[in-house]
């Protein structure tokens, strides 16, 4: 366990006490009374294992993805019947894997959904450059879905190569691009590769909106010691001055920044799962966010069938938050927009931003990492990549250590972070 992030963590929750998470499994989740709700889907299936990918895969198999569904319809029907009546959400975000694995049934998904809840901001999904083509887009989208997100991580050969996937084909994409169209078309991309140049993804970047994207993910490579990756980590400096350069670039384009990460150019184009007060997780690996505690399901397909098989939710571990806990994990998911509002975190909690936090949020203004405009602060360029900074020690502390665990235990008896 990294000591800055312990460090970090005991300061910010006001306690020695770690996160302990439980093999708690809760017969229903109240969601009821949330705000801001959000829901995810998992499909876990790939038609290769990319060794730089850390998220819950594995290999398609048709018999087992349909298995996987109807076990998934009825965790579904499980937690949306209990709320009594439809529940208005946010938005739905398929993840992966590869969810265009399973065109054919996502609209069945979407309508057990939408029999639980009024989804009020859109339905995106994940793709792999290999499933742009026009027969899949039109599936997609006759199925309900309004925003989507390709990986395309690079178009460079050179760096397609270090990643072990092909080059994508951008005359391919832009021509199925340019017959299905969608609200938001986002792309995604690595960051740093070695030796990877401003001008790399400066070309990445302006690819991307010249063949059809409006929005543009720029995420960090993150070296998780379970994924066998050949890929290693860039210098710090090195890694803030090409963060800094490309920012500069993107703003030197007018395009809108809503994350850490993102960009777009302008309009209502936005994709993000993660930016929620709460939310619902559905299959293997999905993760639950309610007013005071979150929840993981099992990592393990062939286990989360037999779970929800047996009429049982599929969490494999809960953490219970104290206050102070809850408190971190809001604020920190929340600086992921770049934007804080004290008026949100009031509501949110019933105290003050400013009597909980005040003395971190003016440091943060005294190193440049945060400006305040009335009652929002906003990070600026270094105070972003000070978060990307931090966020990469809190990835490997954490959550490297967590799924390791889980991509071996179904189950498991406990984990103390």
């Amino acid at each position: 366990m990294s000591t800055l992030t312990t460090a970090t963590r005991m300061w910010l929750t006001r306690t020695r006490k770690p996160f302990v998470f439980t093999p708690d499994n809760d017969d229903m989740l109240d969601f009821r009374e949330l705000q801001n709700l959000g829901l995810y889907v998992h499909i876990p299936f790939c038609a290769k294992i990319c060794d730089f990918c850390p998220y819950c895969k594995t290999l398609f198999d048709k018999d087992l993805c349909d298995r996987y569904i109807e076990s998934l319809l009825k965790e579904i029907r499980k937690v949306g019947a209990s709320n009594g009546e439809k529940k208005e959400v946010t938005s739905l975000y398929f993840g992966g894997g590869t969810p265009p694995l399973a065109a054919g049934r996502i609209k069945e998904i979407i309508d057990e959904i939408s029999k639980y809840y009024k989804i009020t901001d859109g339905i995106g999904l994940e793709l792999h450059p290999g499933n742009v083509n026009v027969e899949t887009l039109t599936k997609l989208k006759e199925a309900g879905i309004t925003k989507i997100s390709i990986g395309i991580q690079s178009f460079s050969p050179k760096f397609s190569k270090i990643l072990g996937r092909p080059e994508p084909d951008k005359e391919k994409i832009r021509a199925a691009l340019s017959e299905v169209s969608f609200e938001t078309v986002s792309m995604d991309f690595k960051y740093p590769l070695p030796e990877q140049s401003f001008d790399d993804l400066k070309s990445d970047i302006d690819t991307a909106f010249d063949i059809g994207a409006n929005h543009i993910a720029i995420y960090p490579f993150i070296d998780f010691t379970f994924t066998g990756s050949p890929v290693k980590a860039m210098p710090k400096k090195e890694k803030q001055k090409l963060l800094y350069d490309i920012t500069d670039h993107c703003y030197s384009k007018e395009l809108t920044r809503d994350s850490i990460w993102t960009f777009s150019n302008g309009g209502e184009a936005h994709y993000s799962s993660m930016t929620r007060e709460n939310f619902l997780g559905f299959g293997c690996s999905a993760t639950t966010l309610l007013k005071d505690s979150f929840k993981i399901n099992t990592f393990d397909v062939n286990e989360y069938i037999k779970r929800v098989e047996e009429d049982k939710l599929p969490t494999s571990l809960t953490i219970r938050f104290t206050k102070r806990q809850r408190m971190v994990y809001w604020l920190f998911w929340t600086l992921y927009t770049t934007k804080l509002y004290g008026k949100d975190f009031e509501r949110f909690f019933g105290k003050k931003l400013g009597g909980q936090y005040g003395l971190e949020l003016t440091i943060g203004r005294m190193f440049g990492l945060l400006k305040k405009k009335g009652d929002m602060y906003e990070l600026t360029s270094k105070g972003a990549f000070y978060y990307h900074y931090y966020e990469n020690f809190y990835t490997l502390s954490y959550i490297d250590k967590m799924w390791g665990i889980m991509r071996k235990e179904a189950f498991p008896k406990g984990i103390e972070l």
